[in-house]
Parts: structure tokens; sequence; C-alpha cells
């Protein structure tokens, strides 16, 4: 199962504020962006995932683990940028941890990482 993860993110005025509105909102999945995106932007990837298994029924709904990636020009703008992000999922998911802040190798892009527990019903 897909947690509605860019639908939920795209609809938040303080997303859209930072990485584009509607359909172009600057958040990818597979951990992947389009060579030469603009900055900031940010990924997303499923982990993992379990079904909720119940005796006597079939699962209802699974839990998915997502991990994000936010990319920026400065730290503080990646920190506002993961920060929009938190608070437009923790509405309908839950932040289990804060996975540290780097530079990426190649780009020198400020990276942050946060991974994002799901409940996704079928």
């Amino acid at each position: 199962m897909t947690p509605p993860i860019f639908e939920t993110c795209a609809a938040d005025t303080s997303v859209q504020a930072l990485l584009g509105d509607g359909s172009a909102v600057r958040l990818y999945s597979f951990g992947e962006a389009p060579q030469g995106v603009q900055l900031p932007y940010a990924t997303w990837a499923v982990g993992s995932g379990a079904p909720e298994n119940y005796l006597g029924q079939a699962p209802d709904c699974d839990q998915i683990t997502v991990h994000l990636d936010v990319f920026a020009r400065t730290a503080d703008t990646a920190r506002e940028v993961r920060d929009a992000l938190a608070a437009a999922i923790e509405g309908v998911a839950h932040v289990v941890s804060w996975d540290g802040e780097g530079r990426d190798t190649e780009s020198r892009a400020y990276r942050i990482s946060f991974t994002v527990d799901w409940i996704v019903r079928r």
C-alpha cells in the first residue's frame, strides 16, 4: 500500500510556500529527484511495511514506514522545509525519528532526514 504523502503535503499551504504548489510540489517518490531540480526539494521512499493481521479476518490496513530527505541551499531552509513537512504529516501519521543532518557530497546541498510511520487503510 502507498501512503498519501504527496497529496497530504501538497495540500498544505506551508509546504506549498516552500516547495511549490499543485502538481508541481517538489516532493518526489522513490527517493529520487529529477536531475537539476530547483532547491529546496524533498524525496520520500517506503522503507518497510506490514499488514495489520487479525484472527478470523483479512487485514484492513497496513503500517508503512516512510523515509524523507530534504535538500536545500542553506541549513535554515532545510530545517524550515523539514518542519513544514512534519507539521503537514503529523495530522495523519507519526514522525518516529529524526535521522540526521549533513551535506550531500556531490551537490553540497544541506540534507535533513526523518522517518514517518503511516497507517494506510485498504
